[in-house]
């Protein structure tokens, strides 16, 4: 199910199945989930996908907040080069001390912090959704310096989605 994919639009792909036993999508996201400044945990969800297609060679995952008053949204996750036989993360694979598969890659985020970060909308800014999104990919890494940014994995992801999955979340901003 595709909803809010910021990659829809420059790169159309089918549909994968992406779920999660701690997200329900279009609904609050939990509390653990976002930062600690906000009384989170910075705890990575679990996230789980199928039905991609039979030539996926990996997969890579990125949390995506749109509505970040930047101009360009904020991106809090990004990881590239997850094994093909890998078709879920765990609870906290992606926070900090959390164990991702071991040829994964973690991009630093917006931020310059490599593992995933909960939200924190700035006061006053509104309800903010951050989108959960699960890429097949054509081939077994993409090459990417492990400095790059999240614009740079999106770019290489143009050229190599084969099927791609998405769930939104919300946070409301403190007034």
């Amino acid at each position: 199910m595709i909803h809010d994919d910021p990659y829809a639009a420059v790169t159309p792909a089918p549909a994968l199945n992406l779920r999660s036993d701690d997200l329900r999508h279009g609904e609050r996201m939990p509390q653990p989930f976002h930062d600690p400044q906000i009384g989170g945990e910075n705890t990575s969800p679990h996230l789980s996908w199928s039905g991609f297609p039979p030539e996926t060679r990996s997969f890579a995952v990125n949390c995506y907040d749109p509505d970040a008053p930047t101009g360009v949204g904020f991106m809090h996750w990004a990881v590239a080069d997850i094994p093909a036989h890998v078709t879920s993360i765990p609870t906290g694979a992606g926070s900090p001390g959390g164990q991702l598969p071991p040829d994964a890659l973690t991009l630093p985020n917006d931020l310059r912090i490599r593992h995933y970060i909960g939200p924190n909308p700035p006061p006053g800014s509104g309800r903010h959704r951050y989108v959960f999104i699960v890429h097949a990919v054509d081939v077994p890494r993409l090459d990417l310096d492990p400095d790059t940014t999240p614009v740079v994995l999106g770019f290489n992801l143009h050229f190599h989605t084969l099927a791609r999955g998405s769930m939104t979340v919300w946070v409301d901003a403190a007034s």
